[in-house]
């Protein structure tokens, strides 16, 4: 939390002199007066605490207890340094005696890192000291000064990372500098000003914001923690947006002896059973679809008779080494034979246990883990296992093997069948994935909300514009839709003018809500001037009357979907379409939920 508005404090403080203040704060520092409280980070995937804020008090009833007093007379007293040094050590002597789990996020000014005694390898000695390793500390850089030297700035925090420190910028969009730092330094972390965060559920402005964050960051490799969390809704929009971390009073408060795990009322909404929108199939395929049988060795067995299996059968890349029926390592072919083309290495090693040889990292998936998740894994591991293969086990026993080839021909295999399945026109996903995708659903148990929207009046859009126009009409509400969604909502390409989206958002309603705002906005401009000015187009029918046709607007039937009720995709879609035709018969752009139960 950065440190600002030192006038106020200064005037708060203003009954006692100056002089006075400076021995009190001295007397502090001295007397060693101050105390850590932490406040947890949580992990919105995971529903867990990744680490915790390290924040500092003064002493209780003392007008410098808050940290925003401490460090506003610290500045007038020109004793900041040696403040910012006993903060950082309380912070790290309680956090190492709590043993708290995690990471330990440190509070540090920039101008206060570039000084020269803060690079001279002091914390590391005292965290060593404490017991704590490098890779716990985060170090977090609080804006609170007007000049930054941005070139000493890259060395300092370079000096750090080389120590095995992470760093995280606070309060991304408040001040002048922000954004500049993160350019400059490229951290690890980024958090968002609870300015941005505060009411982001109501504020479209603020939620676009975060969400552009959100980009910048996934492609500059750091995380987002989202600050100032007061409310579920927040949370709630937050997680929809895919942000990594929050932090906030509704999660918990700043306390000198935190929990050490998150209420089950803070953790429960954000456990869902959710199933992403992009490579569907990829997501529902298992390591099963892999599974190929090769014969273990014990490891026992000697380097010669595994030699001789690799020598007899040029197929085989590795073999698995199991005992007792688990699985203990593997032994990749290249290994085996650079070891024995060296000189006199069979000779030496030839009666030796196979064991000497075998990777004891080799990768051990279950049979259903998703390709998803063992491609996950095979990017986050070492280059060699994806030629050495992996494991597969069910119920931890070894029951055969795979390599990554075969991963990646069924990976683009199943990407191949994809995109057979998109609607050519707009690439979403078409009818068969949208099958697929709301069986996945219903046999999850997952609660979503069915869409179904249509353009109206878009055929006599086509016929007076042509085919052209009619097909840009088509991509832009694509587009619209895309837009409007959250990371685990579906957007699908019926045929035609008529689309699907199926929500997993909670806030759905507000998300039609804007996409029919910009439906509104952005349809008039695909008509020439003179429509604008008669508010939409003239078309004589096949008895020769003139009708006049408004601007294209969208109707979107809305079925909240209960797995208890539906079985089958098949019974969504109908429902659905009745939907669809109850919002068609209002006018203009409308939305209209069904809410009645099928079985009534």
């Amino acid at each position: 939390m950065s440190i600002v508005n030192d006038e106020r404090w200064m005037t708060a403080l203003g009954a006692t002199s100056n002089e006075t203040a400076c021995l009190h704060l001295h007397d502090i520092i001295q007397g060693k007066q101050l105390t850590a409280v932490f406040q947890p980070i949580l992990d919105m995937q995971q529903s867990n605490f990744i680490g915790y804020e390290g924040l500092i008090r003064g002493p209780i009833n003392s007008v410098l207890h808050s940290p925003l007093g401490l460090f506003a007379m610290a500045r007038k007293c020109d004793l900041v340094a040696e403040l910012e040094y006993l903060s950082r050590r309380t912070v790290l002597e309680s956090f190492a005696r709590l043993k708290l789990p995690g990471k330990i996020f440190l509070n540090i000014s920039p101008d206060i890192l570039l000084q020269r005694c803060s690079t001279s390898g002091e914390t590391l000695k005292y965290i060593e000291a404490l017991g704590l390793q490098p890779n716990q500390v985060i170090i977090e850089l609080t804006e609170n000064a007007q000049t930054l030297d941005y070139q000493l700035m890259r060395d300092a925090t370079h000096h750090y990372r080389n120590m095995g420190f992470e760093i995280a910028i606070d309060d991304l969009g408040e001040g002048f500098s922000s954004l500049r730092l993160w350019s400059e330094i490229r951290p690890d972390y980024v958090k968002i000003d609870k300015h941005f965060t505060q009411n982001i559920h109501l504020d479209p402005v603020k939620l676009q914001f975060v969400r552009s964050i959100q980009e910048i960051a996934a492609k500059a490799s750091a995380k987002v923690i989202a600050e100032g969390i007061e409310a579920h809704e927040q949370l709630m929009a937050i997680r929809d947006l895919g942000i990594a971390y929050s932090q906030g009073y509704h999660i918990a408060r700043p306390h000198a002896e935190p929990l050490h795990q998150a209420s089950s009322e803070i953790t429960a909404p954000l456990v869902r059973f959710e199933i992403e929108r992009e490579n569907l199939l990829q997501n529902r395929a298992t390591v099963e679809k892999l599974l190929k049988h090769f014969a273990p060795v014990s490891p026992t067995c000697h380097n010669q008779d595994v030699f001789k299996m690799f020598d007899e059968n040029t197929e085989l890349y590795s073999i698995p080494v199991v005992l007792d029926g688990k699985p203990v390592g593997l032994i990749s072919r290249s290994v085996m034979i650079n070891d024995y083309a060296r000189p006199y290495r069979k000779e030496l090693y030839g009666q030796r246990s196979c064991e000497m040889m075998m990777d004891k990292s080799a990768l051990i998936v279950d049979k259903d883990t998703s390709l998803k998740d063992l491609s996950n894994l095979i990017l986050q591991s070492k280059p060699h296992h994806l030629s050495a293969g992996f494991i597969i086990t069910e119920n931890t026993q070894y029951i055969g093997m795979a390599s990554g080839h075969d991963l990646l021909r069924l990976i683009t295999k199943m990407q191949i069948d994809t995109a057979r399945y998109a609607n050519p026109l707009t690439l979403l996903p078409g009818n068969v994935p949208i099958s697929e995708q709301i069986d996945s659903l219903l046999q999850s148990g997952t609660q979503f909300v069915a869409c179904y929207c249509d353009l109206d009046h878009f055929k006599p859009f086509n016929d007076v514009y042509g085919y052209k126009k009619g097909d840009e009409v088509i991509q832009k509400t694509g587009q619209l839709l895309t837009e409007i969604c959250g990371p685990y909502d579906f957007v699908g390409h019926i045929g035609g003018d008529d689309f699907i989206v199926l929500f997993q958002s909670k806030n759905w309603e507000s998300r039609c809500n804007t996409l029919l705002s910009n439906i509104a906005q952005t349809f008039p401009s695909f008509y020439s001037a003179q429509d604008l000015r008669n508010g939409g187009i003239t078309t004589q029918d096949r008895q020769g009357e003139q009708r006049f046709h408004p601007f294209i607007s969208l109707s979107i039937g809305a079925l909240i979907v209960d797995s208890t009720i539906y079985q089958s995709h098949h019974q969504v879609s109908t429902a659905c379409v009745h939907a669809k035709k109850q919002a068609k018969a209002i006018a203009g752009n409308c939305l209209f939920i069904e809410r009645r139960n099928p079985q009534e």
